[in-house]
């Protein structure tokens, strides 16, 4: 255990001016406290608090932050109360204190609603004071650290929440190497042969490549010798887990990966990082589509660097990150900067946003929705990397990756999205659901009476969007969800032999925490809430019946009587999965599914869109899905496949060839199903099939109504 007298000295060496006698006086406090108290490896219980100490002191924290680690556990685990912190220490600590118990006691890794309740907690802890988050993140890389003396379920649920939770929010709050090390700690927990075979195979590149960092960063600074540019280089090998992540997003083998090492050049100024980009793109050729300029546009929790991939030595792709020292302390520090001390003087990095800004953005919205969708927006800003797009005017909107042209208009105002009917992309008009690219300029075009569809919530990304879509629907629509929500619920309570009577809706939405009936049954009309839950919560032991068989004539929900309806070729919407309604004069309407690359020409033509739901229960085999197969040429093979797709209960009604090869068949295959579910089946088991070398679902965008 560090002594007392080491801890000061380590925050002497960046505050000299601390208050060493408050120091002393909580380390023997805490002493005192945990006095008798052992952890599971059997050590005194009070090296864990220090060890928190000195793990904030690498961050050059303020007196108040280093004494709350060493006193973090009193309150909740020894006799120590609230008021007698005061006492001692004084309101700030005491407050501090109290902040990071009340995050310890929250069950964050809980379900449902009750993980949405604490998320809701921890943030408005937060948003009191972020040192609380600070201790909480370095009580929790200790703990990581020696994760070995808990019971392996332990170990498991620690280590599945630490990934889940505190990872990632160490990475929001711009904590990159905190982020790094507890992703790592915590995959050597969850999967310990993957983390293995990755370090196994370094060590074999090493033995057979030599030492390839220290050879590319001799290069680089070579070259930034001759070029007369002062500059720090540091190489190394990118981290198991996040070897292990690219592998899996990319799906590619070890041999395969290209930029398993990362450089940084840490510079004076920001034209010197400039100068720097420009000699690394000469001595070697970039990747294209892997250059980012965060100097120029910041990310949103205050990192500034330029990222590019080149192709170096021998051909190997290596990361460069190029940055000032500022902006280096900022990348390492993030919010922690904004208590950091440098030579007793409470450094001020002008890099560094306020860190509060992300947190009042989401607390300012916890009254606007419920906290189901407070989560889901807590989740998508914390877990998404950032495109920079442009206004007309040049105005700069920062949204998670995979955002469109409609999370845009949201990001501006909610009245903007809201009267949103299209959008042009660098001057081009574009479908709403595109995916917005870093650097493109947005043009969002408006109009008068336009309303949010509720085919909308398939097509943004960012929980500001959802939240917006949800709540105008409800407002606008709620006369109409309302009346297709009675109609939804009235089919679920007739598959139990129950009736949807008002006193039983009423009693189901006070279960499910909703205001009253006309509340429920508008979620149920605009998909939020799924019927089946309604019946299970009132009559859980009949619920199964809801799985009875649908009616095949009438398998959607939203038609008027005298609608009739064909599903789309050019997509073959099965149940389970998000479709909408087209209609054609003299034909009904057509079913799409919602991504169906065929409703772009329907854009503006929103009056003869048709919201539409498939009822809930179990659907007859009677929907023929095609599938694109490309099999081996070889006897046999074509038998095994049918036998497949009959063992998964699933009727082959058409079988054409389309290409015949000397070693290989291509095919499409007609299959009746019940749902996506039944399709997911199907797929899987003919994926694991060794001699199909590929399947797809087919799509036949000639086959159009």
């Amino acid at each position: 255990m560090i002594d007392v007298e080491d801890l000061i000295a380590l925050v002497r060496n960046y505050n000299p001016r601390c208050n060493a006698d408050l120091i002393r006086k909580a380390y023997a406090y805490g002493l005192k406290m945990h006095e008798g108290q052992f952890r599971k490896s059997g050590e005194p219980y009070f090296t864990h608090p220090v060890a928190v100490a000195a793990i904030l002191t690498e961050q050059r924290l303020d007196d108040a932050t280093i004494i709350t680690a060493l006193l973090h556990d009193t309150i909740e685990d020894t006799r120590s109360t609230y008021s007698e912190i005061a006492a001692l220490f004084g309101e700030e600590i005491a407050e501090l204190v109290d902040g990071v118990t009340k995050l310890t006691n929250l069950q964050l890794s809980s379900a449902g609603s009750q993980q949405a309740e604490n998320f809701r907690k921890l943030f408005m802890a937060m948003s009191r004071d972020l040192r609380v988050i600070l201790v909480k993140l370095g009580d929790r890389l200790h703990n990581m650290r020696t994760i070995k003396s808990m019971s392996p379920e332990k170990q498991a649920q620690k280590a599945r929440e630490t990934m889940e939770i505190f990872a990632p929010l160490a990475g929001r709050m711009g904590m990159q190497w905190m982020r790094e090390e507890l992703e790592d700690l915590a995959f050597k927990v969850l999967n310990p042969e993957a983390r293995n075979s990755i370090m196994r195979r370094f060590l074999t590149l090493q033995r057979e490549t030599g030492d390839v960092v220290h050879k590319i960063t001799a290069d680089i600074r070579h070259e930034l010798e001759k070029a007369q540019i002062e500059a720090d280089v540091y190489g190394r090998a990118k981290k198991p887990y996040s070897i292990w992540r690219k592998m899996q997003e990319k799906d590619l083998a070890f041999s395969r990966l290209s930029d398993i090492y990362g450089f940084r050049v840490i510079c004076g100024t920001v034209a010197d990082c400039y100068r720097i980009l420009g000699v690394i793109h000469q001595r070697w050729r970039a990747v294209p589509g892997r250059f980012k300029d965060y100097i120029s546009q910041p990310k949103s929790n205050g990192y500034r660097s330029i990222h590019t991939t080149v192709s170096g030595r021998d051909g190997k792709r290596v990361e460069v990150q190029i940055r000032t020292r500022e902006m280096h302390e900022v990348a390492e520090a993030g919010v922690a900067a904004h208590w950091s001390y440098r030579e007793g003087v409470r450094a001020v990095n002008p890099f560094a946003v306020d860190p509060a800004k992300w947190i009042a953005t989401l607390t300012e919205r916890l009254d606007e929705g419920d906290t189901d969708e407070f989560l889901e927006n807590v989740k998508l800003e914390m877990y998404s990397d950032q495109v920079f797009c442009f206004t007309p005017k040049g105005d700069v909107v920062q949204l998670p990756r995979g955002a469109t042209p409609l999370d845009f208009a949201y990001a501006i105002h909610t009245r903007i999205g809201n009267s949103c009917v299209s959008a042009k992309i660098d001057g081009i008009r574009v479908p709403l659901w595109t995916r917005l690219k870093n650097g493109q300029s947005v043009e969002i075009i408006t109009a008068e009476g336009q309303r949010p569809q509720a085919s909308w919530i398939d097509i943004v990304t960012t929980g500001r969007a959802k939240a917006a879509i949800r709540r105008s629907l409800r407002e606008e629509d709620r006369g109409r969800f309302v009346k297709l929500g009675q109609e939804l619920a009235r089919a679920a309570f007739d598959h139990v032999g129950k009736k949807a009577t008002d006193k039983a809706l009423r009693t189901a939405a006070k279960m499910l925490g909703l205001s009253d009936e006309n509340d429920l049954l508008a979620r149920l009309g605009s998909a939020e809430l799924p019927a089946r839950r309604v019946v299970e919560t009132l009559y859980p032991e009949l619920a199964q019946a809801v799985a009875e068989e649908v009616d095949a004539r009438r398998p959607v929900v939203g038609l008027t009587a005298d609608q009739s309806f064909r599903r789309a070729q050019c997509c073959q919407p099965v149940p389970g999965e998000r479709i909408v309604g087209i209609t054609y004069r003299g034909q009904g309407v057509v079913v799409h599914a919602i991504d169906c690359p065929a409703l772009e020409e329907f854009e503006d033509q929103t009056s003869r869109w048709v919201d539409l739901h498939w009822h809930s229960g179990r659907h007859a085999p009677v929907y023929t899905v095609s599938l694109d197969l490309t099999i081996s040429n070889d006897a046999g093979v074509l038998g095994r496949i049918c036998t497949l797709i009959g063992e998964q209960k699933a009727n082959i009604s058409d079988l054409r060839f389309t290409d015949r090869k000397p070693d290989f068949y291509r095919l499409i295959i007609d299959v009746d199903l019940r749902d996506v579910e039944h399709l997911h089946m199907v797929m899987t088991a003919l994926e694991a099939e060794t001699d199909v070398a590929q399947i797809a679902r087919h799509r036949d965008l000639t086959r159009r109504p």
